[in-house]
């Protein structure tokens, strides 16, 4: 828990300039563009990094975008604050070379199919889609820090889970009495992240629990699991997710089709590329 708080000085930048560009870019802010765009400008190689991603295929643009402000102006704030923290989540995993111990790959796969669910139910679950697309592709943070910085606890955990066919989160929780939702939640907040993000990602397993943004941990859960479904995973989902569907009066096979449909013109591998 203690070696959590000093992940953030692995970052590919300062946390100060994620912190400053959440504050700009949260609601009520004033900050005008170039302002948000000066605050990027102070580090060169986040911005190349930037327009290299708002650039490829996934994001399908018709017209080659050459400054970040235009970047935020074709694709929005919150689009290219999400790719700021994905290029900051793909530096610490430089390290990360053992694809039995852990895949990326699939790691990368089931977040953003996870992101794309958890932003079609926000729309109908009159959230905002752009903030649970983003704890939608963070929500298994905890997962991908345990590997990189615990791989024999991982590996442990792992074989729990799959010798008494539970969970992941359950197993850990058996384990060593936290799971990755807590995990990634804990090292987002040491990033200076608002609640709104760290809260849902906090308890997506367990989203009645939440003392705050209860509904969009609900999401999360839901997403998850329909992620899970979706990749045909049949391992044990954690979380109340059939409940869920029934509150939201959702028809899990309507969902999924959403889902695909989100995501069919977009070019996965492109993504996956970018990432792993």
């Amino acid at each position: 828990m203690k070696e959590l708080t000093q992940i953030p000085q692995n970052l590919p930048y300062s946390p100060a300039l994620l912190q400053k560009l959440f504050a700009q870019t949260s609601r009520g802010s004033l900050a005008s563009l170039t302002q948000i765009s000066e605050t990027m400008a102070q580090d060169q190689g986040l911005t190349t990094k930037i327009l290299t991603m708002a650039n490829s295929a996934f994001y399908g643009l018709q017209s080659k975008v050459t400054t970040v402000s235009r970047a935020m102006v074709v694709l929005g704030l919150k689009e290219v604050r999400t790719m700021v923290l994905l290029i900051g989540i793909k530096a610490l995993t430089k390290g990360l070379t053992d694809t039995e111990l852990f895949n990326l790959r699939e790691y990368w796969r089931h977040q953003l199919i996870t992101a794309a669910a958890a932003g079609l139910i926000a729309a109908r679950a009159g959230l905002t889609p752009e903030d649970m697309f983003t704890a939608g592709l963070l929500h298994d943070l905890g997962k991908l820090l345990t590997a990189l910085h615990r791989p024999e606890d991982w590996r442990a955990v792992a074989l729990i889970a799959a010798a008494e066919n539970i969970p992941q989160a359950q197993a850990e929780e058996q384990y060593w009495g936290l799971e990755h939702g807590l995990v990634g939640s804990l090292v987002l907040s040491s990033w200076n992240l608002p609640l709104e993000l760290t809260e849902p990602i906090n308890w997506h397993h367990a989203p009645n629990r939440a003392p705050d943004f209860k509904p969009q941990a609900k999401v999360l859960c839901l997403a998850n699991a329909l992620a899970h479904g979706l990749t045909g995973d049949d391992r044990p989902i954690a979380g109340p997710w059939q409940k869920i569907l029934k509150e939201l009066e959702l028809e899990e096979d309507e969902i999924k089709a959403g889902i695909q449909t989100a995501l069919k013109d977009k070019n996965m591998a492109e993504f996956l590329s970018q990432l792993a």
